[in-house]
Formats: structure tokens, sequence, C-alpha cells
């Protein structure tokens, strides 16, 4: 006999991700999680300042 598995691929998606971060935070202490979380805060920094110099430059070059 099968069984109907009803979840969409994108909830069992979210689940999978739910259950990893519940897991994560579970194992973090607060100072660990203010860290990980300054650290994405700076790489989305550094990657927006790199986007915003590469249009900067293409505008420049687009304009010569």
């Amino acid at each position: 006999m099968r069984v109907f598995n009803r979840k969409s691929e994108l909830e069992r998606l979210f689940e999978t991700g739910e259950d990893a971060v519940h897991t994560l935070a579970s194992s973090l202490s607060k100072g660990k999680v203010i860290k990980i979380a300054g650290g994405f805060a700076a790489l989305t920094a550094a990657s927006a300042g790199i986007s915003s110099l590469r249009r900067r430059d293409q505008g420049t070059r687009a304009g010569s």
C-alpha cells in the first residue's frame, strides 16, 4: 500500500530549516549567536559595498 506524502517540497524545506535552526539555537550560547549574527551583518555590508563599487565602475566606463 502506498502512503501519500501531502507536503509540498517547499513545506519540507521549511521544516528542515526550522529543525536546523532549533538545533543550532539550543546548542549555542547567546554570545556565540551574537558573534554569528555580527559576522553575517558584516558579510552582507561588505557584499553591498562591493556591488556598489562595481556599479559605480561600470557607470563610469559606460559614460566614457
